[in-house]
């Protein structure tokens, strides 16, 4: 028994040390793992793997090659980026917005719309647009289709002086006093005011106003609007006189010129007349009026006699107060005439400085081919929208000017205009001709050169307009 318990003891010390012994070998192949990750770190070597890889098969995820291995491509081609600030982004939606409307040539606010409702994916608003269901396409993104606009305007055919109820307030208003969308919808201008800053500032809301109509789903477009008016932005003339000329450019621009050739005025109340036939007897078809004079002399018919066809008995004071007012009448018209023309000619050249935009993105696109960056070209895009500003402001300026007398100040304000408009013609003439005839390397600063310039000489002309009706410097010519 002695032997046997004997034996048994030696027995459990061989195991106790052959435990130990492993016990030891595990520790010395931890501490070796440990060591060769400590050394790892200090050199360097230990890759963070990307999460998606490490997720996987471990077996896939050991980088077994030596240096570098797979792992460094995967890393910068999964994880490139650009970040761009609110200015880059405003410029990639504008771009975006162009490149449709290239296509499907609608209005700005409308395309950035629907590019909206796409989540800007160009490929699928394109798609969606030439399937053939343009109503639905329009009904989904709550908005009007262009080509059925005009049948939505039945509110503005009432005449201007009957008073409306406004559909928010319930007050009575001239219908000059509503604006809307193209929906037909419209309401007091107080009310859209009220209404839209409280869109903005407290419910946060920007791009997707909608109508304030019941159940009206159309959004507000993109356009800057005065409230006062209705009308666009119009520095820097102001409404009163801005609506003045709308209403006499509708009812004097289509027939000006042919009235100044082809008519006279009734000598006695100013109406104009047409002359039908080859007698020189006019009779005034003024109800309150029914004068009679001759077509030749514009005096009165009765001492005419019988001479119907020969202006014989001529009245030199008659004639001449007749012919005074005639003089004066058009020479009013002309005054007219010169400044429409020039406003018309302004609006039209503003219409072909937006298809401008095009031509200088090819531009852009070409100086990017050559080294520069999306960055270095944005000036020539800055280079049309300060043209557009001037063209816009330019085309106010000669509202402004229609209705004010000469005086000291007035001089000075034709010289701000004259200086601008020359400084506009000559960007808006580098930048369709002469931009194509110039190195890269020259158009940078020749461009910024001539905006620039622009822009200083628009905001003298403001500062100078607004310094006046501070100051009531100006006086007006009531039409």
């Amino acid at each position: 028994m002695d032997s046997d318990e004997g034996y048994n003891y030696e027995f459990d010390d061989e195991e106790e040390e052959d435990e130990e012994e492993e016990e030891d070998d595990e520790c010395s192949v931890d501490s070796g793992e440990e060591e060769a990750v400590d050394e790892s770190l200090e050199l360097g070597e230990v890759e963070l793997l990307d999460p998606a890889v490490a997720v996987g098969d471990p077996e896939e995820s050991v980088d077994t090659g030596g240096g570098g291995g797979p792992g460094h491509g995967q890393e910068d081609e999964d994880y490139r980026f650009e970040v761009l600030t609110t200015e880059q982004i405003l410029q990639h939606m504008v771009e975006c917005i162009r490149e449709v409307n290239e296509v499907i040539q609608n209005p700005a606010t409308i395309t950035r719309i629907l590019l909206s409702h796409f989540n800007w994916d160009k490929e699928k608003l394109m798609e969606r647009y030439f399937d053939g269901n343009l109503d639905k396409l329009f009904s989904e993104c709550h908005v009007i289709n262009p080509s059925k606009k005009p049948k939505t305007r039945q509110m503005s055919t009432r005449s201007s002086s009957q008073d409306l109820p406004c559909q928010i307030c319930y007050l009575n208003y001239p219908n000059s006093y509503f604006t809307g969308l193209e929906c037909g919808h419209k309401f007091c201008m107080q009310c859209w005011g009220d209404y839209l800053t409280t869109k903005i500032i407290e419910e946060g809301m920007g791009q997707t106003i909608s109508c304030p109509a019941h159940s009206c789903d159309i959004l507000v477009d993109d356009s800057t609007v005065i409230f006062n008016c209705g009308e666009n932005w119009h520095d820097p003339v102001r409404c009163k006189w801005l609506r003045k000329w709308i209403k006499k450019c509708d009812d004097d621009s289509e027939t000006s010129n042919w009235i100044a050739a082809n008519t006279k005025e009734c000598p006695k109340c100013h109406v104009t007349i047409e002359k039908d036939g080859g007698c020189n007897h006019m009779v005034c078809r003024n109800q309150n009026c029914k004068a009679e004079f001759c077509w030749v002399c514009l005096g009165p018919w009765e001492p005419h006699g019988s001479a119907w066809y020969n202006c014989n008995r001529y009245n030199e004071d008659d004639a001449k107060a007749a012919r005074d007012a005639q003089e004066r009448s058009r020479a009013a018209l002309q005054r007219y005439l010169f400044y429409c023309n020039r406003y018309m000619n302004h609006m039209q050249s503003l219409r072909f400085e937006h298809k401008l935009y095009a031509q200088v993105k090819q531009k852009m696109e070409e100086m990017q081919q050559h080294n520069m960056s999306w960055i270095e070209v944005q000036f020539l895009k800055k280079a049309v929208d300060v043209l557009c500003q001037c063209r816009s402001t330019l085309m106010f300026t000669y509202v402004f000017a229609f209705y004010l007398k000469k005086n000291n100040q007035s001089i000075i304000f034709e010289n701000n205009q004259a200086d601008l408009e020359n400084a506009t013609e000559v960007l808006s003439g580098y930048l369709e001709r002469d931009i194509s005839q110039d190195s890269l390397q020259d158009i940078k600063q020749k461009v910024q050169d001539k905006y620039r310039y622009c822009e200083s000489r628009r905001r003298v002309l403001l500062q100078h307009v607004h310094e006046g009706y501070e100051r009531d410097l100006w006086e007006y010519i009531e039409d």
